[in-house]
């Protein structure tokens, strides 16, 4: 929904939309999208948490140390940390805000470290389960939220910018609303879940989604369309099985996931970049092929002699010394496999590459402009194949998760969707490698609480949880939590002309 509106004078009008022009007399288009959006979602939030809440608490634990005296030390090294990490960031933060020159990085940066120096201190005061109040905080939460879409509906005619931490706070009191409502619902006299437990399967959930999305932003961001990310995921698992258990070495079968979903790719790449065939269609073809192909192997071969070609072993986790003695969030993130850590480190590198090296540069440049960075001497065909060739490397790796680390044996489609779940990530997460992890992590999160909630007995149905992001992925298309623009050229074959 979009209104005209016309200026005058010298002051330069802002929205939602960046302005056409700042002289008067001149059109511009202002978005209500996100005001819209956000008074549905509080209107929601009231009927929820203020008005269906009940008279019960809500309870939250918090996992205790395995080691008392290694998390005293870390806990008290954290907090300090911590501290002046968030009072660096912080002045840092003012500094370039009168400026006029934020860093897009920043902002992110000092709220993580606030979250970390909250969860510190709770470490170090050795709480171990937080109780609340579910009627008091659920309307404190629908009252904060009706405010802040008032606010962003006040801003937005009066054509200015909606600054980022109204969504960010937004974001975070209904996620948190959300959760007092769903624990309070429960059975028991006074309902609780594990926080740390949820929130350590999530994590483990969104393995495999994070490398396919990953995969998604590798391969997007020149041009290309990746609906194969799920026969990437599964013929990564199914090689993983087999090479590991034939070898009786799982890094072995780590490497030849990789090699499966390169393949994978190989194919998609000739296909569509060569020979111009849609994308799409090549994509769905693949997932098609390599499902039945699995299927059939698994049948024949596998099942047949499952103790020769399909007991690969598992990866084993591996603590990180201090890191994962730090209360709460340290065994979370620090009790991983192999595959966990490797999570890590993809995001990093695909981040770095992309946005602050010559390769991202003129990797965004094919995705992008492909004639003009055809001018400027980069082989547009050639960046796009290779792009494709590690996107699907990455999304073999991720396939490796069910068979290494999940389970110990290949089974048909195991995969179970999670490449489509991946490209939902990736649309969500705006096609950057940060917001895809964080997408993939929300993904997670919803898999993980719909067992949560069948085990307190909250009327809540879980299938509601199976839709909510997608839900927030149609969301984020339509524009109405910001803008979501994919690379102008993805989709677009090249030919050189």
């Amino acid at each position: 929904m979009s209104t005209t509106t016309t200026t005058s004078g010298s002051g330069t009008p802002a929205g939602n939309a960046p302005a056409r022009s700042g002289k008067p007399g001149v059109s511009e288009l202002v978005s209500w999208k996100a005001g819209i959006g956000l008074s549905l979602l509080a209107i929601l939030g009231t009927v929820l948490f203020g008005f269906m809440s009940n008279s019960k608490s809500a309870g939250f634990g918090i996992a205790e140390a395995a080691n008392e005296a290694a998390s005293n030390v870390a806990a008290w090294v954290t907090l300090v940390l911590a501290l002046l990490l968030s009072a660096w960031l912080g002045y840092l933060w003012f500094v370039r805000r009168r400026s006029g020159q934020v860093p897009g990085w920043l902002p992110a940066a000092t709220v993580a470290a606030v979250v970390v120096l909250g969860l510190a201190a709770l470490g170090v005061a050795k709480v171990v389960r937080i109780t609340v109040p579910s009627a008091a905080i659920g309307w404190i939460c629908a009252v904060v939220l009706l405010g802040l879409a008032g606010y962003t509906v006040y801003l937005t005619q009066a054509k200015r910018t909606i600054p980022r931490w109204v969504g960010g706070t937004f974001a975070a009191l209904f996620l948190i609303g959300f959760m007092v409502w769903i624990v309070a619902h429960g059975n028991d006299a006074e309902p609780s879940i594990s926080l740390a437990g949820l929130i350590a399967g999530s994590v483990t959930l969104a393995v495999p989604l994070v490398f396919g999305s990953l995969s998604g932003v590798l391969c997007e961001r020149v041009g290309v369309v990746n609906i194969a990310i799920e026969g990437q995921l599964l013929l990564g698992a199914f090689s993983a099985a087999v090479v590991a258990t034939v070898t009786h070495n799982v890094y072995a079968g780590l490497v030849a996931a990789a090699v499966a979903g390169a393949l994978v790719s190989l194919v998609l790449a000739v296909v569509s970049i060569k020979y111009l065939v849609n994308q799409i269609i090549v994509g769905v073809v693949l997932n098609v092929l390599i499902s039945g192909l699995t299927s059939f192997l698994f049948s024949t071969l596998l099942t047949a002699d499952p103790e020769g070609l399909n007991k690969p072993g598992r990866l084993p986790p591996v603590d990180i010394p201090f890191l994962s003695d730090i209360p709460i969030i340290g065994p979370i993130l620090f009790h991983q496999s192999l595959v966990g850590y490797l999570m890590y480190i993809a995001v990093i590198v695909v981040y770095l590459g992309l946005f602050h090296t010559k390769w991202g540069l003129r990797v965004r440049a094919v995705g992008e402009h492909p004639q003009a960075a055809d001018t400027v001497g980069i082989n547009v065909n050639r960046t796009r194949f290779w792009n494709v060739l590690m996107g699907g490397a990455i999304a073999g790796i991720g396939g490796s998760f069910f068979t290494l680390v999940s389970v110990d044996a290949f089974s048909k489609d195991m995969s179970g969707g999670r490449g489509y779940i991946a490209l939902a990530a990736l649309i969500f997460g705006r096609w950057n490698p940060i917001g895809a992890f964080l997408a993939a992590l929300l993904f997670g999160f919803a898999d993980n609480l719909q067992s949560v909630i069948t085990i307190i007995g909250s009327p809540v149905p879980s299938q509601f949880m199976a839709m909510l992001p997608y839900a927030l992925t149609v969301f984020a298309v339509a524009g109405l939590v910001g803008r979501s623009r994919p690379p102008a050229a993805s989709g677009i074959p090249y030919v050189k002309g």
